[in-house]
């Protein structure tokens, strides 16, 4: 008899515990950031673990051992981004794991940094596919695109991450 007694207890405490998780969950929904989803971020850290599900409890389908890897946010649950990286692979990633930083990856085979944003500017340098810059002042099809202080223009289709 005593032993079903403890079963009880530890229901309620599970029932409990799961009432303060949906709660943390709803309060954390509400402070998620207002801006409308897709939206461009990130990776924050230098190791990032992608999931199947928005928990811990889901098992990682990717691991990305690269920093500032550009990451289309497609759906926000709590604390949890739904994720697409520049291959098409969907995942659920924390959003400490995550930064606002814009940055693009180069998905052509070679992409031309330019001095301004035109076709007829000098080009400064080439970045080979997959190398990873940040971005800013995107707008005619152009981004001012710095990789590891090397400065340029680059046309917004020749990289994964710009808004276009």
């Amino acid at each position: 008899m005593r032993a079903e007694g403890n079963r009880s207890d530890m229901k309620w405490m599970l029932l409990i515990a799961g009432m303060t998780s949906a709660a943390a969950i709803t309060s954390s929904a509400a402070a998620a950031p207002s801006k409308p989803v897709p939206y461009w971020a990130s990776i924050s850290q230098d190791e990032a673990r992608m999931r199947v599900g928005p928990s811990l409890d889901y098992p990682s389908n990717w691991i990305y051992r690269r920093r500032d890897l550009p990451m289309k946010v497609i759906q926000v649950l709590g604390l949890w981004r739904k994720v697409e990286d520049a291959d098409g692979a969907q995942g659920w990633m924390h959003v400490r794991l995550l930064s606002d930083t814009q940055t693009a990856i180069v998905k052509s085979d070679t992409a031309a940094l330019h001095e301004s944003a035109s076709d007829n500017a000098r080009t400064l340098f080439r970045a080979q596919k997959g190398v990873v810059g940040r971005l800013s002042n995107c707008s005619g099809g152009w981004c001012a695109f710095d990789v590891k202080g090397q400065r340029g223009y680059v046309k917004a289709g020749d990289v994964w991450g710009a808004v276009q």
